[in-house]
């Protein structure tokens, strides 16, 4: 039995985050009543004429400019024609040989790759090539009943933005760490909410397999109705082991388009695949070509830090390790947080690890967002000074987090109501210790005679005295001081 290898690109169509549609002023809205958001020229009737959304050819750029691309002078629009039901035009208006991005490429990172592939990852620190980045109209969405079908063609004409990959990635984790930072990407430069769920973000996947040693690549198949993730690493998973095997069974593979059934976990045939030529390209008589240079220049201004900029950054400034620079900088909500709340920090690492432990638990815990937080992130800031400051030890720390995520109440104004302040004050605590070692003589006696541990049971005793409000650290400093004078 041959062994294969896989050739893997992907189309991923990104949806714009503008508030009118590519070619016209209809709003971009998702979840509207169907057929509410059209006008004569998203419905494609005679005589309407379409215009540029400038705000799509600026995200589309600043879009590339992220990834590294380079953008060409003079771009144009071309029609793609064909028929379906969600065409009204039977034509799409997109970009064939002038996109407005050219090359770059796609980092990948190991917090980027599946949890359980972490570990395995062949090649480290990889980079994705892009062969480009083109602008283009979404289609609308067609719903299909169990008798009849229907369309909606509010989605039709929204600025839909498609990054093709060169055909480098070599499985399926590859594949989702790729997608994984292509949406944060999107995310972080405001281009796209990039929500699968919604929409926002579709793949398609072109996958091959060869047999091993071998150069030329495969026969080409296409996958479609990919609406997450995870859900391209099944489908690669299943579609590379399904050719293999009809290839070692002594079959042959012809290119075709499949679609992706997640309920049964198996690709199935939807046509035989176009190639370019079956849609007569040709440029679009209703628009004029676009010089970019103004465009460029202008996203060039506000070109936003990237994730991978940023996860050094914390790593220098803030003294959080690398794992918890990746997971603050690859969210983009928790890094806003985390940047408010370490903004005065003396000790921005213990923000970081109260906001990845305890506060990410009592959101879980709590079913909720980050969106949905109670405590805003000048009040976890206020918390760790007051700690680190020695006002509340750890343990009250968590007595008062809890409180402070169930009411939104400030530190301060509970540990006042608690009565949880640390005693602090030198001379008191040393009239606490003069008493509490009258009342150890024997533990005295065995730390004298170099017992050490046996000075936990006299700061026990401060403790008690003091009903647990005394400042631990100083408790242990004047103790030690006592105790070998």
């Amino acid at each position: 039995m041959s062994e294969y290898i896989a050739t893997i690109g992907l189309e991923v169509h990104v949806q714009l985050k503008t508030r009118t549609k590519m070619f016209c002023s209809c709003a971009v809205e998702y979840g509207a009543e169907p057929n509410t958001n059209v006008c004569p020229v998203c419905l494609g009737l005679p005589g309407a004429l379409p215009v540029m959304n400038a705000a799509a050819l600026e995200l589309t750029v600043l879009a590339g400019k992220m990834l590294g691309c380079e953008t060409p002078g003079t771009c144009k629009f071309d029609r793609k024609n064909y028929f379906y039901p969600d065409m009204p035009k039977n034509y799409q208006i997109s970009q064939y040989d002038l996109p407005l991005c050219l090359g770059g490429a796609v980092p990948l990172h190991d917090l980027a790759y599946p949890k359980d592939a972490q570990k395995t990852i062949a090649t480290p620190d990889k980079k994705i090539r892009l062969t480009r980045i083109h602008l283009e109209e979404d289609v609308a969405k067609s719903f299909h009943m169990e008798t009849s079908s229907g369309i909606d063609f509010n989605r039709a004409g929204t600025p839909l933005m498609e990054v093709v990959s060169e055909a480098e990635i070599a499985d399926p984790e590859e594949a989702f760490a790729y997608l994984t930072v292509l949406q944060q990407v999107m995310i972080h430069g405001g281009i796209s909410d990039a929500d699968m769920e919604k929409g926002q973000l579709r793949c398609d996947v072109n996958v091959s397999v060869r047999p091993l040693g071998t150069e030329a690549w495969g026969t080409k198949i296409e996958i479609k109705n990919l609406n997450s993730i995870s859900g391209v690493r099944r489908a690669l998973g299943y579609e590379i082991s399904r050719q293999s095997e009809i290839l070692n069974g002594g079959g042959t593979l012809d290119q075709e388009t499949r679609r992706w059934d997640d309920s049964r976990g198996e690709t199935q045939l939807m046509r035989i695949k176009e190639d370019a030529h079956d849609y007569r390209y040709f440029p679009d008589p209703d628009l004029l070509p676009v010089h970019t240079a103004g465009i460029v220049e202008s996203v060039g201004k506000r070109l936003p830090e990237l994730p991978w900029d940023k996860r050094s950054r914390y790593v220098v400034d803030f003294g959080v390790t690398e794992y918890d620079a990746a997971v603050l900088a690859n969210d983009l909500p928790l890094s806003r947080y985390f940047e408010e709340a370490a903004r005065d920090a003396k000790k921005p690492k213990t923000i970081a690890n109260w906001l990845l432990n305890d506060l990410q638990s009592a959101l879980s815990t709590a079913g909720q967002s980050l969106g949905d937080c109670p405590m805003a992130p000048a009040s976890l800031g206020e918390l760790v000074t007051l700690i680190d400051e020695g006002k509340i030890n750890s343990r009250q720390g968590k007595e008062v987090f809890a409180e402070m995520f169930a009411s939104g109440r400030a530190a301060a104004v509970i540990i006042q109501e608690k009565g949880l302040e640390q005693v602090s004050d030198t001379g008191a605590l040393e009239a606490l210790c003069d008493e509490a070692i009258a009342n150890s003589a024997k533990a005295v006696a065995e730390y004298q005679a170099g017992k050490l541990p046996a000075i936990n049971a006299i700061k026990g005793q401060v403790m008690k005295l003091s009903k647990g409000q005394a400042n631990p650290a100083l408790v242990s400093q004047i103790l030690e001081k006592k105790l070998q004078s």
